[in-house]
């Protein structure tokens, strides 16, 4: 029997997916307007023309309307929201005149500090070594405000820094929330529930436009506001309902962005350029070098992602050792499939040309 809350979770799913799909193409008029375009300027591009900015303008108001209309707005989601505003607006603004990445950074902190003080917060973590040594839970105290912080932050440009390919953030992101949605379902924490489906369902809506080769482009509108509801909702919806695997299941849901960065971060180092510096060195970079055309690129992106969100929720749903042995077999197989489908230069050369027209 469908009980009322589980018609709410679908409700918010189909109404983020119709306002964001119905109002992608306005924000595409918008953006026109006020000439948000991005035009490539560097070899980190992968596009050839300009194409309208400010599409997260789009996933916000599906994401928003459905909150509104279907969840519990409680202090913690109100501060959600209320961060959520803030980091569009200045993603608008970014996306616009680009800012300086240190006052990105100061709103960003802003943002995280205003959902903290509303309850958004990591209160404890599991002990590994609980079996020999100590609780088996930590409780943080007051380092739970910087390391929330850290976060917030760190998932907000995690999911920044992987948006380099049409559809690529905006898809792992969508995956990313479902799984968020299914262990919220499990755990039986309608708001959060509710909450994750209308942001996958906003993600859905947009996607079709999003799609290689795209009509429009999110921008740091979409893919900073993206990755901070994701953290938020990590934080609300798991890490609090799941306290053994507290940090492994987000980490694994948010794999891809958060290792791109993290080897980001390492590479930067070790070349000894500023870790904020731009480069053409993430894993889509990669992918692309190797001959994979855009679409094949985002594929692979999409099935890692994929597997890595099946293999969070075996974790949080049976055992860790069950976890990490999906884990294995995930990286079997996407070893073996680059090996397979690494595909040959000519075969590549027409539909290449297309992606240049």
């Amino acid at each position: 029997m469908v009980t009322s809350g589980n018609i709410f979770i679908i409700l918010a799913l189909a109404v983020g997916f119709l306002v964001a799909f119905a109002s992608t193409p306005t924000v595409i008029a918008l953006a026109n307007k006020i000439k948000a375009i991005d035009i490539p300027k560097d070899a980190r591009r992968v596009h050839n023309k300009p194409i309208p900015l400010i599409g997260g303008l789009a996933i916000f108001y599906g994401f928003v309307v459905s909150v509104l209309c279907f969840a519990v707005v409680d202090k913690a989601l109100m501060g959600i929201l209320v961060g959520s505003v803030i980091m569009v607006t200045v993603g608008v603004i970014d996306d616009m005149r680009t800012l300086d990445a240190r006052i990105k950074l100061v709103f960003q902190l802003l943002s995280a500090s205003i959902v903290i003080y509303c309850g958004v917060d990591i209160e404890y973590i599991a002990n590994p070594l609980s079996h020999w040594i100590g609780p088996q839970y930590i409780s943080l105290g007051l380092w739970k405000i910087p390391i929330t912080m850290i976060w917030i932050v760190g998932i907000t440009n995690a999911v920044n820094l992987i948006d380099g390919l049409d559809g690529l953030a905006a898809g792992v992101s969508t995956i990313a929330s479902v799984a968020l949605l299914s262990l919220t379902i499990i755990s039986q924490n309608l708001n959060a529930a509710i909450v994750a489906a209308a942001l996958a369902g906003a993600g859905f809506g947009f996607l079709p436009y999003n799609f290689n080769p795209a009509k429009i482009f999110m921008g740091d509108t979409g893919s900073t506001f993206l990755g901070f509801v994701l953290a938020c909702i990590s934080i609300q919806g798991v890490m609090k309902m799941y306290a053994l695997v507290s940090f492994v299941v987000p980490v694994l849901i948010l794999g891809l962005p958060v290792f791109d960065t993290l080897f980001a971060i390492i590479r930067r180092i070790i070349k000894r350029k500023p870790i904020m510096a731009p480069d053409r060195g993430h894993l889509h970079h990669r992918l692309l070098d190797m001959g994979f055309s855009q679409k094949q690129t985002v594929t692979i992106l999409y099935t890692l992602t994929s597997l890595l969100c099946l293999t969070a929720v075996v974790m949080a749903l049976k055992d860790a050792f069950r976890g990490l042995f999906l884990i294995l077999a995930v990286v079997v197989i996407m070893v073996v499939s680059l090996g397979v489908m690494s595909p040959k230069e000519e075969t590549n050369t027409e539909e290449k040309e297309n992606e240049k027209n």
